[in-house]
Parts: C-alpha cells; structure tokens; sequence
C-alpha cells in the first residue's frame, strides 16, 4: 500500500507493534508499509496527541479552532460597526427618523 495512511490505520498499527510479542518492524513488514513508519507515527502521536494524524488540507483541532474563533471575531467586528453607523444615524436628527 503506498501514498497516504489515514488517521485509523496509523492508530491500529500503532497499537499492533505496541501489543506483546510484536515489534513495529513486523507491523510494518505485514501491513506492507515502509520501515521507520511506526515509530515516526508514534512519534506524532506522542507529541500532538488527539491533534496527531488529521491528515491532507485539515488543521490540527487547535488551528481549527482559532481559525474559527477568527471568522467569528471578524464577522462580530462588521456587526458592531453597522450598528455603531445606525446608531449615528439615528442620533443625528431623531426627528427625520421618528415620522413626527
């Protein structure tokens, strides 16, 4: 199998060469990967934890989230400025708007 591995695949092989009597160099000969893939995936894995594996053109959750949590913060920015320009509106001669 060769070109990407997806998230569940890299977790499974992990948890094989990770069970008694396996070794990630049998692990990998079996599922037919390159050697070194496991203990680079367990690597990952040990550093980013659940952010670990979110594999081509996705974010890892804490870069998700902040992107997120930017649109938002945008997007409320816009909102705030048209009212601050209704409000002005509004304010500069209540007597045009009130139909008095």
């Amino acid at each position: 199998m060769a070109g990407r591995y997806d998230r569940e695949f890299k977790l499974e092989a992990i948890r094989l060469a990770t069970e008694l009597g396996n070794t990630a160099t049998a692990v990998e000969q079996r599922l037919g990967i390159s050697q070194g893939c496991i203990s680079r995936w367990k690597r990952e894995f040990r550093e980013n934890g659940d952010n670990a594996f979110h594999g081509k053109g996705h974010l890892p959750l804490h870069e998700e989230e902040l992107r997120r949590l930017r649109r938002e913060n945008e997007r409320l920015r816009r909102e705030r400025d048209i009212l601050k320009k209704v409000v002005a509106i509004f304010t500069e001669d209540p007597q045009r708007y009130s139909g008095s």
